[in-house]
C-alpha cells in the first residue's frame, strides 16, 4: 500500500498554494498523503526566489503561522458540506464552506479552500530537523519527525526532546513518532555489498578521503585506497568530537578493511549505513526500536530499482518473523497506520 509524503518549504511558498497542492494529493491518494513541512536554510535556495534567507526567528515564525493557516484552510470545507445530489443539482452546502480570515505577522489568507475532506480528513504533518526551533515546530504540529542520528543514545535523546515538546503543547507524546534514518546495501555477504557500493560510488569514494582524514585526525593517502590503515595510523587516530560518525569510522578502520572499503561502509553518509546481509539490517532496526531510539525507520536504499526489492525480500520477512513488522495494514489511510488521532482543521489544543 503506497504512501505519498512530499517536502514543501514554508519559507518561500504561499500557504494557500501548499494547502491546495497537498490536500489535492491527499484526495487523489485516498487519504495516504503527508506533508514534510520544513523551512529553507540555504542561500542557494533563496537565490532561486531572488531573496536572502531570513533569520531563524523569521523562518520559524513564518512556519508556525503557515502550518496553522494551512490546517485552517484544510478544514474550511466543512466535513458535512458535501452533498453531490444529482437529483436536485445541489453540489454542496454553502453555509458549511466558510472563509477563515486568518492574518498574522508573516502570512494570511481569507479562504476558504474549495476541496472536501480526504478519507483521512487532511494530510499528516511531518517535519525534519533537530534544532530547538525544530523541536517546537514539530511538538506543536507534527505527527512524524524524520530524525538524523548515528547512535542509539543520540536518537533516544532526540526522540525524548520531541516528545517533551509535544507534551508542552498539550498533546499526548505518543502522538509524535520519531523516524530514524537508515541507508542500506543488502547483499548475501559483506564483501559482495562492499563491492556493489564501490561500483556505485566510483570516484566519489576517493574524493571523500580528505573528509575521513579530518574525522580521524590523521593523514591519509588517496593513492593507497586498497590498503588498510597502518598500525601507526590506527594508534594515532582519534575520532573527531565534532562529528558523531567518527567513532564508527574508527571502529571500521580497526577491523582491517582497506581505505576504499572503509569509505564503502558509508562511514560519512548522512544516516547509519548497513552493508551486508538482511539479517544485519533487521538486527540494527530491532536494537534501535527496543531501546526506545525509534518508532520506525526512513529507509534509503542504495539504488531504488533493486535496493528496495532487496530490503523487502531480505529484511522485511525477518522483522515479520520477530513480530516487529505487520503482515497486513491496520487501516486504509496513512493516519490510521501511524496511529495519529483524528484531526480536521486546526488542532484546538495548540
Amino acid at each position: 500500500m503506497y504512501r505519498l509524503v512530499a517536502t514543501g518549504s514554508t519559507t518561500f511558498n504561499e500557504p494557500f498554494n501548499l494547502a491546495r497542492q497537498f490536500k489535492a494529493l491527499d484526495i487523489m491518494s485516498h487519504g495516504r498523503a503527508g506533508w514534510n513541512a520544513i523551512t529553507s536554510s540555504g542561500e542557494d535556495v533563496a537565490a532561486n526566489y531572488g531573496r536572502k534567507i531570513p533569520s531563524s526567528e523569521d523562518r520559524y515564525g513564518r512556519a508556525h503561522e503557515a502550518i496553522q493557516l494551512i490546517q485552517a484552510l484544510w478544514g474550511s470545507w466543512g466535513r458535512d458540506a458535501w452533498v453531490h445530489n444529482q437529483e436536485t443539482g445541489q453540489f454542496a452546502r454553502k453555509d458549511k464552506i466558510l472563509p477563515i480570515n486568518l492574518h498574522g505577522k508573516y502570512v494570511g489568507s481569507r479562504g476558504p479552500l474549495y476541496i472536501p475532506p480526504s478519507e483521512q480528513g487532511q494530510p499528516i504533518i511531518f517535519h525534519a530537523g533537530g534544532s530547538p526551533n525544530a523541536h517546537q515546530l514539530a511538538g506543536r504540529f507534527a505527527n512524524v519527525v524524520i530524525g538524523a542520528a548515528f547512535t542509539i543514545e543520540d536518537a533516544r535523546a532526540q526522540r525524548k526532546l520531541f516528545r517533551a515538546a509535544a507534551k508542552s503543547y498539550g498533546r499526548d507524546p505518543d502522538e509524535i513518532k520519531y523516524i530514524a534514518g537508515v541507508m542500506t546495501t543488502i547483499a548475501k555477504d559483506r564483501r559482495t555489498a562492499l563491492d556493489r557500493r564501490i561500483q556505485l560510488g566510483g570516484d566519489l569514494l576517493t574524493q571523500r578521503v580528505g573528509y575521513l582524514q579530518q574525522m580521524l585526525g590523521i593523514p591519509l593517502d588517496s593513492a593507497r585506497m586498497n590498503e588498510p590503515l597502518s598500525a601507526a595510523q590506527l594508534e594515532t587516530a582519534r575520532p573527531s568530537r565534532y562529528d558523531p560518525r567518527s567513532d564508527n569510522a574508527l571502529k571500521i578502520a580497526k577491523q582491517g578493511w582497506s581505505l576504499r572499503d572503509i569509505l564503502a561502509h558509508g562511514v560519512i553518509d548522512y544516516h547509519p549505513v548497513i552493508v551486508g546481509p538482511g539479517l544485519e539490517a533487521a538486527d540494527h532496526m530491532q536494537s534501535w526500536f527496543e531501546a526506545g531510539a525509534a518508532d520506525g525507520f526512513w529507509i534509503s536504499p542504495d539504488v531504488n530499482a533493486d535496493g528496495i526489492d532487496a530490503f523487502v525480500d531480505d529484511v522485511v520477512p525477518i522483522l515479520q518473523e520477530r513480530g516487529l513488522f505487520h503482515k497486513e495494514y491496520e487501516g486504509k489511510t496513512l493516519r490510521a497506520n501511524i496511529g495519529a488521532p483524528d484531526q480536521y482543521g486546526i488542532d484546538p489544543r495548540v
